[in-house]
């Protein structure tokens, strides 16, 4: 059976956000996982974000507060926004691409 997607490996912040990239019957997604720390994140498409274990607590574009999502809970981002997470703990999530 010829293979036509492959796992890609991604790396942000020195290491400190890993993920794996793959394609499913939804589309493209990633999952990975997130030490302690704050990321600025930009979007080049519009991401579904699901927090799987941990919580992340989140300055959503053109916010003026944080938000905390916990495992079970999920937030959306636009293409071409910026974002801002906090983590206190490794955080594990699902990033799904539209």
């Amino acid at each position: 059976m010829k293979k036509l997607f492959m796992i890609s490996t991604n790396e942000y912040f020195e290491g400190n956000v890993k993920s794996l990239g793959y394609t499913s019957a939804t589309g493209k997604s990633t999952i990975g996982v997130m030490e302690a720390g704050e990321y600025e994140f930009s979007t080049s498409k519009h991401e579904t974000m699901v927090v799987i274990e941990g919580e992340m607590h989140v300055k959503l574009p053109g916010a003026s507060h944080w938000k905390t999502f916990k495992a079970g809970e999920a937030y959306e981002i636009d293409a071409n926004e910026k974002f801002d997470v906090k983590v206190s703990e490794q955080t594990a999530y699902l990033c799904q691409y539209k």
